[in-house]
């Protein structure tokens, strides 16, 4: 590697990569500017005046608005960014000045997929004064003039740093020094241009992960390429909208943990797919088989049926769909039961409920005409329950399905004396909701 290869080389080609994105490059010099603000104002007026201008929003309320987030606590950083990023994600009703005018619905970013007004930019070394001192971030992207992403950057020809320096010089540094930046972000990238990561600032540094793809299909990239693969897999405008409306979670109640999580590019793409095979396979159409993923210990199996559980729950064309999530040991349910029963404000729906008899199941599943995420076994379907739901909206995602769920036939038990008909479980689960889609 050339020694000419410095931080500086690093930035620039970065930054080129975001500009071939449709990003506009400002440096943060030339933004005029307090050093102590972190959004770009301009812009977030822009934004508001754009989107909401069949509204009637006047330039008083866009300035009470940027007001009421420039002034948000930034202490605690975890609960302001927390409480910051819900605002972003999920919105929130905008009370009118005129009393007389309709209130609305108000989000910071707009999620629409085919027509968003969304200003995206990638701002260089902005020096940020925070209350002791002042700090020069490497590149921040900025959507909307809200700073959602802060990157730092370290030569890998330089023996006495590394891309761990990096995760440091955020997680420590920066957001001692300078908290109001963190209050909007959503994750981090670190990058020595040989190895590109990204992470929750929340998160221990082995759970930085690098974007070895830029499509599902793709073969994944190693080392330098994976600087391409992030840029053009997780920043890709509508892909950056996506991961931020859908793939980060924080649970309803921490309980002191900083939990945050970022998906991987595998969780993503899983998800993603998988929701796509749904909508694809559903019955009468389809044949209900929704897919399958095989994925080895520690991928983080457990989020990919969160993840896919928010994107269920929030398809349209799926009108309202019931998920029930199945497990095949009592362990596995609890573990699953507790990240859900967290994450209803993620998911959703508030009726996120652990099934904890047969008879409650089978009422639930009977008397369920919409919504809801029920958590079980299947050993509550050892038995034959005959059909409790024709509906075509119930999804059934099976973890560990390969042990108990596609056991469809029937098996003949030869004894001494009589020869006996036997079913595995999954037959009385696909009795039971013989139009549903099974995944």
């Amino acid at each position: 590697m050339s020694a000419t290869f410095t931080e500086a080389v690093l930035e620039q080609a970065v930054i080129d990569k975001f500009v071939t994105e449709g990003y506009e490059h400002v440096s943060g010099d030339d933004l005029h500017r307090e050093l102590t603000d972190v959004l770009i104002e301009d812009d977030l007026s822009a934004f508001l005046a754009a989107k909401y201008a069949s509204e009637g929003i006047t330039a008083s309320e866009i300035d009470s608005i940027i007001r009421s987030l420039r002034y948000a606590s930034a202490t605690p950083i975890y609960s302001a960014n927390r409480s910051m990023f819900l605002r972003m994600v999920e919105g929130e009703t905008f009370v009118r000045e005129d009393r007389s005018a309709k209130d609305f619905h108000l989000r910071l970013i707009d999620f629409d997929k085919t027509d968003n007004k969304n200003i995206v930019k990638i701002v260089n070394q902005m020096t940020i004064k925070g209350p002791k001192t002042t700090r020069r971030p490497d590149a921040i992207v900025y959507v909307n003039g809200l700073p959602v992403v802060v990157m730092e950057f370290k030569s890998a020809i330089k023996e006495d740093t590394t891309i761990h320096d990096a995760y440091v010089q955020i997680t420590t540094r920066y957001m001692r020094d300078i908290p109001e930046l963190f209050k909007y972000n959503c994750f981090a990238v670190l990058s020595d241009g040989v190895n590109t990561k990204a992470g929750s600032i929340f998160t221990d540094y082995e759970y930085f992960f690098s974007w070895r793809r830029i499509e599902e299909t793709d073969r994944p990239s190693d080392g330098i390429d994976t600087l391409d693969t992030m840029v053009k897999g997780m920043f890709r405008k509508e892909r950056l909208y996506d991961i931020i409306h859908n793939f980060i979670y924080f649970p309803d109640t921490d309980n002191g943990k900083k939990m945050k999580i970022v998906a991987s590019y595998p969780q993503y793409f899983a998800a993603r797919k998988l929701l796509a095979n749904v909508l694809t396979h559903q019955k009468p159409l389809g044949d209900g088989k929704g897919g399958t993923y095989f994925g080895t210990t520690g991928c983080g199996k457990s989020f990919i049926m969160l993840f896919l559980t928010r994107l269920i729950m929030h398809e349209q064309n799926l009108h309202s769909p019931t998920v029930l999530l199945i497990t095949d040991r009592s362990d596995l349910d609890d573990q699953l039961s507790r990240l859900f029963l967290n994450a209803k404000r993620f998911i959703g729906d508030k009726t996120v409920v652990e099934m904890d008899s047969r008879v409650q199941l089978q009422d639930v599943l009977a008397k369920t005409a919409s919504g809801g995420v029920y958590l079980t076994t299947i050993q509550k379907f050892a038995d034959e329950f005959g059909e409790l739901s024709s509906r075509q909206n119930i999804i059934c995602i099976s973890d560990e399905a390969h042990r108990t769920s596609n056991n469809l036939d029937m098996k003949l038990v030869v004894k001494s004396d009589e020869v006996l008909k036997r079913y595995g479980f999954a037959t009385f689960l696909h009795t039971a909701l013989p139009q549903a889609t099974y995944i």
